[in-house]
């Protein structure tokens, strides 16, 4: 049993949800808008163009999702910062990627660079000479 407190207790970001808070009818294409990235609008037209071409694959797709898809939570997100991480690494994995990678590269070079000093004779003399201030 997972305790509220736990990690896994919380919705999952990368999870389908319909926002009927944003949508129309239902919150199925503000859903899928939100889930891809995509402008709400941009998705109702293509909606409504395969409602066009194809009236009863469409109708029946989104009657399913409106029912079988839960609405999205209202604590999805912790904070702003945390939606904005998610989105990001939902959309821009290489970029998440490429920045954490840019980041440790950097702190093996910090740390690189400390281990030197730690290592050379210099910082042994200065640390006898702290020493015998003291």
């Amino acid at each position: 049993m997972i305790g509220k407190d736990s990690p896994f207790s919380s919705p999952n970001p990368h999870r389908l949800y319909r926002n009927p808070h944003k949508g129309k009818v239902f919150g199925v294409c503000a859903g899928i808008a939100d889930y891809l990235g995509f402008d709400a609008l941009l998705v109702r037209i293509l909606a409504v163009l395969g409602l066009v071409f194809f009236s009863m694959p469409v109708l029946i797709g989104y009657f399913l999702l409106a029912f079988l898809l839960k609405p999205t939570p209202d604590d999805l997100y912790g904070s702003p910062a945390d939606e904005e991480f998610w989105r990001s690494v939902t959309m821009k994995p290489d970029r998440t990627l490429g920045g954490l990678r840019h980041k440790f590269r950097d702190l093996e070079r910090r740390i690189g660079a400390m281990e030197t000093c730690v290592t050379t004779q210099e910082f042994e003399l200065n640390r006898a000479i702290n020493d015998l201030e003291k």
